[in-house]
């Protein structure tokens, strides 16, 4: 790991995502990627290893940049960032991969997708993908849009891309193991044949499979065909343009869940670029759990708008149809969407048309449109139950409280639920909120929620399998203080030099008393600083690894609620950006603070004089009075060098 944040250089990193520019002496800076700004307040410096964001707060090493930037876990972000350059991950069981995995084989899996992706790709321009053209100018993408998703055409022979493999270099095994080709009684082939391709994407954008669209008549397959289970495609945990939508999603705290690729096509052209589509599959707990990483957890759990305008934290928006089927597709999701900390919203196209269609028939502003009236799932869920009664009746309105009250009581946030029964008595029509209060309290008591899967009892402090993995338990953060204070502010600048230019700092700072900052967020610093060995450790770490080593152990000695304020401050520009004029810099602001302790440590030894009585506390009297001539010597002989 420690080779890892030695080896890749954050400023490429980043740089791949962010327009970088100097800011001052080792420093960089851009417009944030984790949130909108118009002034760039995100900050790298590459000799320490770290960047933050002096708008939104995020900050990190490389390795949590690209857990943040791509929702990796941290495992796959220092792998891909591993495989950049050239380094092998080895796990604690002594394997040189994963347990399971063989040596190199995912990089050969990967290379063979990437190449397949290439050759679909060059055959959609080719004669015979005259219908994959047709159908999808169709649908209004032209080439660009094509081009934007990477689809492609597999022609219809058998073994036109398994030739290419082969001539590669790829073995029958290792094409076997990627699930392009498949496995007949005369041999292997191409598992796609005729069919309009898309390539499906991991986070990072590598192709890890593919989804095929069948094209002609005499293909008997079935209409939508992808790659199987293999080690690298799992469709419960892939999501179809989540490579093209992390970046917003990340922003926007949204994501938009579609059912089809023509739909994360239309949505995208149409100025919805955080929408997504599952792969063959319904939306589960496995793909709950890359969403909440993009989106985050701003949100209570479970928590929804009860009225219009902005969420609070993130939302997850689903589109379904008007019909049946998009009812129970919506109580499938409300199964699931408790699994969720953003907001859950219902999108519905009354008229049945899906997302592609309705760019069609309508512009991209009906599909912008669509998104923007979308509801709280559980409000949705919950008139669609009362849609199948008549409310006109009073039979009918009782009918109706009995069928929705499990929804209600299947609401596990507490402060939302009441606010549920107060509706549902408004839609009912009822004045008795109690009633209703009633009825949904029975609900509970009688059996789980409407959607939710037959198992054991949930016990929320020991999740079972195939949960989503639960919400990490925030992280006090230290708070620094006004920088108003002028003190507060030598205490910080005077910390910020000694993590970023440790080799400048004089000696006399690691001379500092303990107590020698007083804000509570400088002296947790301070000590951390002090714990890692001070000044005099820090020319060593330097020497190892730069100061990007030094920083790592100063971390490594900070309590959890002080680590981000120290990256904060790893990173902060500086005042001075002169590299002539940067060694005075250090030296002036270090000893503003040793200056300011001699200070305090003076009025300290006379405020104790001035209580002593001189004529019983004698020999006390004589010790102080030389301690307070050496402290104002020192002052004296430091205001006079400096």
């Amino acid at each position: 790991m420690e080779a890892v944040r030695e080896r890749v250089r954050i400023e490429e990193v980043v740089g791949a995502h962010v327009a970088l520019r100097p800011a001052g002496v080792g420093s960089l800076k851009g417009l944030c990627p984790f949130h909108d700004e118009r002034s760039p307040s995100f900050h790298v410096r590459p000799q320490v290893g770290r960047y933050h964001c002096f708008g939104c707060g995020e900050g990190g090493d490389v390795i949590a940049f690209v857990q943040a930037v791509d929702g990796l876990g941290f495992a796959d972000a220092v792998e891909y960032l591993a495989s950049r350059v050239g380094i092998q991950v080895r796990y604690e069981d002594g394997g040189p991969t994963r347990p399971g995995e063989e040596p190199g084989r995912r990089r050969r899996l990967l290379d063979a997708h990437r190449v397949a992706e290439e050759f679909y790709r060059e055959q959609l321009v080719s004669p015979q993908a005259a219908a994959a053209r047709a159908f999808l100018s169709e649908r209004g993408f032209d080439r660009s849009a094509a081009d934007t998703f990477g689809v492609g055409f597999a022609p219809q022979g058998w073994d036109g891309l398994l030739r290419h493999l082969r001539g590669r270099g790829f073995t029958e095994a290792e094409l076997t193991a990627s699930g392009l080709v498949s496995q007949g009684q005369r041999g292997i082939y191409d598992r796609f044949r005729g069919r309009l391709v898309w390539p499906i994407r991991e986070v990072t954008g590598e192709t890890v499979g593919f989804g095929a669209r069948r094209l002609f008549d005499e293909d008997n397959g079935p209409k939508y065909l992808n790659t199987p289970e293999t080690p690298l495609y799992r469709k419960s945990h892939v999501l179809y343009g989540i490579d093209l939508a992390k970046r917003e999603i990340a922003k926007a705290k949204q994501v938009v869940v579609v059912e089809g690729y023509t739909d994360v096509m239309a949505m995208h052209l149409s100025g919805v670029p955080t929408a997504v589509a599952t792969c063959g599959t319904a939306f589960g707990s496995d793909h709950s759990r890359i969403v909440r990483r993009l989106v985050g957890d701003a949100g209570g759990a479970g928590g929804v708008q009860l009225a219009g305008g902005s969420s609070v934290g993130g939302e997850i928006v689903f589109t379904f149809d008007g019909d049946a089927a998009g009812q129970k597709a919506a109580l499938r999701a409300f199964g699931e969407d408790q699994a969720f900390s953003a907001q859950t919203f219902v999108a519905v196209e009354p008229s049945g048309m899906d997302p592609c269609e309705l760019r069609q028939a309508r512009g991209p502003d009906a599909v912008r449109a669509l998104v923007s009236s979308r509801q709280p799932l559980f409000a949705f869920v919950i008139r669609s139950t009362l849609a199948a009664h008549d409310l006109t009746t009073a039979e009918g309105r009782v009918g109706a409280l009995r069928a929705a009250a499990p929804v209600v009581a299947g609401i596990r946030d507490s402060a939302l639920r009441p606010e549920y029964e107060r509706l549902l008595a408004g839609w009912l029509g009822m004045d008795d909120v109690a009633g209703v209060r009633r009825a949904v309290a029975d609900a509970a008591r009688r059996g789980p929620r409407p959607g939710a899967r037959p198992g054991p009892e949930r016990d929320a402090r020991r999740p079972v399998a195939g949960d989503a993995a639960p919400a990490p338990v925030p992280v006090a953060r230290m708070t620094a203080p006004d920088r108003r204070d002028p003190v507060a502010q030598v205490e910080r600048t005077a910390l910020e030099v000694v993590l970023q230019h440790p080799t400048l700092v004089p000696a006399d700072f690691d001379a500092l008393a303990p107590d020698a900052c007083t804000a509570p967020a400088y002296r947790a610093v301070h000590e951390a600083v002090r714990a890692a060995g001070g000044v005099a450790a820090a020319h060593e770490h330097v020497a190892r690894g730069g100061e990007a080593a030094w920083v790592g152990a100063v971390l490594e000695e900070a309590a959890e609620p002080v680590r981000a304020l120290l990256t904060e401050m790893s990173v902060a520009p500086l005042p001075e950006d002169r590299p002539d004029s940067l060694p005075g810099y250090v030296r002036g602001v270090v000893m503003r603070l040793v200056d300011i302790g001699y200070t305090r440590q003076i009025a300290d030894v006379r405020g104790r004089l001035q209580r002593l009585d001189a004529a019983v506390d004698a020999g006390e009297q004589r010790a102080l009075l030389g301690e307070l001539i050496e402290l104002e010597a020192r002052r004296r002989t430091l205001r006079e060098t400096a």
